[in-house]
């Protein structure tokens, strides 16, 4: 069978590709760039839906860090918010992360009902694309919508990483993947920044965290998954560019 290759957004839709693709999660601002950040810095991460699912997790590991936001505010209680500077730079990397927000792991959790999920963000499209290439079958790329909208962070994202697959042999699934690539292709890498994401990183005072974004593109060699509930690097993919430790 051709391996073919389709966009998508929102965790709502995550249920239309159980059991027929492999579902690429990818919430650029912050939650992908969070958790595949966490894990590089040697942080153990877990991705929630749900303050609910949260605290019963974090009484069963050791000293865990709650990181995350609904709505844009850090629940009481947590450690620090949806951070990827912030988790990059820390040192306590023995302390696991359980890593909560309002899209981006409620897709990775409502993918994970019935597929095999991939973790991407801007830091690791190519090791996506070459994972996924090796593994073929048929593969969905979903942007986490915020609010309800596919905001533009999340769609270039997804453009590159189906444009990256669709350079590998994938067939597009339907026009407006094909559209959504175009559309992208050739455009700089900070072109997503006129977004309500950055504007509310602006408005917050969380300005390093769109920094670290547009500092680390395509800087990260190693494919991600979720397996048991946790964020891990791909066996496959294990070796990192030249100076990607030093986040």
């Amino acid at each position: 069978m051709q391996p073919s290759v389709i966009i998508d957004s929102s965790a709502s839709s995550a249920e239309k590709y159980w059991h027929t693709h492999t579902i690429v999660a990818i919430d650029v601002i912050r939650a992908t760039t969070t958790a595949i950040s966490a894990v590089l810095n040697g942080h153990e991460c877990y991705p929630v839906e749900s303050i609910e699912m949260a605290l019963p997790l974090a009484a069963s590991l050791d000293r865990p860090l709650l990181a995350g936001e609904l709505g844009g505010n850090m629940p009481y209680g947590f450690h620090l918010n949806n951070s990827p500077a912030h988790l990059a730079a820390r040192s306590d990397t023995e302390r696991p992360v359980i890593l909560l927000s309002t899209s981006g792991t409620v897709l990775i959790c409502e993918a994970a009902r019935g597929s095999d999920v991939v973790i991407a963000c801007m830091r690791n499209i190519t090791a996506t694309a070459d994972y996924l290439k090796n593994k073929g079958g048929r593969v969905a790329v979903i942007g986490a919508a915020t609010r309800g909208e596919f905001r533009e962070e999340d769609e270039m994202c997804c453009a590159a990483v189906a444009g990256a697959l669709m350079d590998r042999g994938f067939e597009s699934e339907n026009a407006a993947t094909v559209e959504i690539v175009d559309r992208w292709k050739n455009a700089a890498h900070d072109a997503w920044t006129v977004t309500k994401s950055v504007k509310y990183l602006r408005d917050s005072g969380q300005l390093d965290d769109l920094d670290f974004v547009l500092g680390h593109w395509d800087d990260v060699d190693i494919a991600f998954t979720l397996s048991h509930g946790r964020i891990v690097k791909c066996e496959s993919t294990t070796s990192e560019k030249a100076g990607a430790e030093s986040i």
